[in-house]
């Protein structure tokens, strides 16, 4: 237990709480290191002998009080921005804090206590995950905007097994993530947060403390928006695209591909006529591509990626489409104008390996995680990247339900899997000693058969 049962509070003053009891120095230590996997437990509102204890950690703050029924208590600082106070009550009540940074108390603000909600994250969502077979992993892992408990805010999550600790630092902590530590949901390797009051549009990434006391910020895996680079933060975003391509939609499978006309304009959006936004290339691509007469259009990638010159080949955020020619809804707009002008869309997808960039997917959580352990599978010989570890069940989930996501979010027709050869062969541009054979003796990738298997399967 984080409370002494022993520890018994003083006598409160008028206006401020009784003293709560003292927290175990370790896990003092912990929390405010930001290597905690339970920081609920420490934090919010928990019974102990002579009422409820209230604890908040707010760094830098003034003073902090909590509010029941209209009536406002100080809480006493404990120093390193943790304010606590027990209350004579017989249970825990809903309650508010007030929060103030100014000497004067000027900027005085009412915030709901994070650490005073149930997770927001289902069983169901987390045996899926361990399964790997969340096929709208999207939903359940990255920010989601919602409203949880009453109140409106954002749910983060994220798969981080190796971790320590997770914190979540934004534009709204300063990039500073001492406030939010996020707790471990067991087993999954899932950690959540749920902070009120955070909506869409903000920035935002999580601080890892790795099991060697590393600590770094990364950008969100499952981030559905992301900054125009060369920032590299992820953004909270919530889709308002109103869909008017039903009746492409519902006639597209009418006749099998193989049995029609199909004649495919492969295009790099971002230099087919450089400058323009998904927007304005909705009102020229169609068309142009319908003029030509092609039935559809095939997009070199278009999910996040840091470097122009690769032209989306190295891809860095594989759930949000590039930030340089708009949101994610003026994305969808553009597809949208190409299905009502009745022009298919096909994607090219990048499931053989994503680059080393430290805010980034490699060693996501201070070990290889989306990559093999082993250095001689991980680096790809060719690219100066790394290559997915197919085996993991996550990792194999996170690339199907990507997939998936791209179909069913964004109405995509079908996609074009690139360096599929580099995918299947062990021995792919590596000489004798740099690999090693499959459990049958041969050069086949037996996982990354498997997971193409299943992600055409799913799709």
């Amino acid at each position: 237990m984080a409370l002494h049962e022993t520890s018994r509070p003083e006598s409160a003053g008028p206006g401020r709480c009784a003293a709560a009891p003292e927290l175990d120095p370790a896990d003092r230590d912990r929390l405010l290191s930001g290597a905690h996997h339970d920081p609920h437990a420490l934090l919010g509102a928990h019974p102990v002998p002579g009422g409820i204890a209230f604890r908040a950690l707010r760094p830098f703050a003034r003073a902090v009080s909590v509010v029941v029924d209209g009536e406002r208590t100080g809480l006493v600082s404990e120093g390193g921005g943790l304010f606590s106070g027990v209350l004579p009550l017989d249970a825990i009540p809903a309650y508010t804090l007030l929060v103030s940074y100014a000497q004067d108390g000027s900027d005085e603000c009412e915030v709901h206590d994070p650490y005073r909600f149930l997770p927001a994250l289902g069983e169901l969502d987390l045996h899926l995950i361990r399964e790997g077979r969340h096929e709208q992993l999207w939903k359940a892992l990255g920010a989601e905007p919602m409203t949880h408990e009453g109140v409106a805010g954002t749910r983060f999550t994220v798969w981080a097994p190796n971790a320590r600790g997770v914190r979540v630092a934004g534009d709204f902590t300063c990039w500073d993530g001492t406030a939010f530590p996020m707790r471990s949901l067991g087993a999954s390797g899932v950690w959540e947060l749920f902070l009120p009051g955070i909506g869409e549009g903000t920035r935002y990434k999580f601080e890892i403390t790795s099991r060697y006391g590393h600590r770094f910020l990364k950008a969100d895996p499952m981030a559905r928006c992301a900054e125009v680079p060369p920032d590299t933060a992820s953004i909270v975003h919530a889709s308002h695209h109103e869909w008017g391509d039903e009746k492409w939609m519902a006639h597209r499978g009418d006749v099998p591909v193989h049995e029609a006309p199909f004649s495919v304009y492969e295009v790099h959006l971002p230099s087919w006529r450089p400058g323009l936004t998904y927007r304005q290339l909705a009102e020229e691509l169609p068309a142009y591509v319908n003029d030509l007469g092609f039935t559809h259009v095939e997009f070199m990638p278009v999910a996040q990626h840091p470097f122009a010159g690769s032209w989306g080949y190295q891809v860095t955020g594989f759930y949000a489409p590039t930030a340089r020619l708009g949101s994610p809804d003026d994305f969808k707009y553009l597809v949208d104008a190409l299905h009502r002008a009745g022009i298919g869309v096909i994607m090219d997808w990048v499931p053989a390996h994503f680059p080393k960039d430290d805010w980034a997917l490699a060693r996501f959580d201070g070990d290889p995680l989306y990559e093999p352990g082993d250095a001689r599978r991980a680096e790809h010989p060719d690219w100066g990247t790394l290559e997915f570890d197919y085996g993991r069940t996550e990792v194999r989930n996170f690339l199907v339900a990507n997939a998936t996501y791209w179909c069913e979010e964004f109405h995509i027709d079908g996609l074009r899997v690139d360096a599929v050869a580099s995918m299947l062969y062990l021995d792919y541009s590596r000489e004798s000693g740099q690999w090693a054979p499959n459990a049958y003796g041969g050069r086949e990738d037996l996982a990354a058969m498997a997971f193409l298997q299943e992600m055409n399967a799913t799709v």
